[in-house]
């Protein structure tokens, strides 16, 4: 039997979200490519129901909000989930990529190794605290909240 739990189309909601420069718009395009080419997504809960799912994403009162919706664009099920606790954690993340694009101009292959693994180490910690805080409402495998937690990043950038 297929698998039917998993996101098929991602929406931003243009009037919650800023419109950013165009490197910033491509780095979105790129984050919502990689989440729909992998991803396991499935609503937690009796009588919910199976995917595929799309999502509508927009931004309210410090919160990202998931519309869930089946194929045929009804709606499913309405998902808050806080900005705060992510914030340090993705000002931390843009600095150590910021230090490692530095990085990569300079230093040694060692030290830019040393400076990734720390990027990846955060980029694991926000994955596992947004996999955590959605457990009530929505299960998703790892590989799918780094990939959330990505587009996240994508979503606060500033520009």
């Amino acid at each position: 039997m297929e698998d039917l739990n998993y996101i098929f189309d991602v929406e931003l909601v243009q009037s919650s979200i800023l419109r950013k420069l165009p490197e910033v718009e491509h780095e979105r395009e790129v984050a919502i490519f990689d989440l729909l080419e992998k991803n396991k997504f499935k609503l937690t809960g009796d009588k919910t129901p199976i995917g595929p799912y799309k999502l509508r994403l927009s931004f309210k009162d410090g919160n990202v909000i998931f519309l869930v919706s089946n194929k045929k664009n009804e709606f499913i099920k309405n998902v808050a989930l806080s900005i705060k606790p992510f914030r340090s954690l993705i000002k931390d993340y843009f600095l150590v990529c910021e230090s490692y694009y530095d990085a990569i101009k300079t230093m040694s292959p060692k030290q830019i190794e040393a400076i990734d693994m720390g990027r990846r180490s955060l980029h694991n910690e926000g994955a596992e605290i947004l996999k955590d805080r959605m457990s009530n409402h929505i299960e998703i495998d790892n590989s799918t909240a780094r990939r959330f937690f990505t587009l996240l990043c994508v979503l606060q950038i500033r520009g």
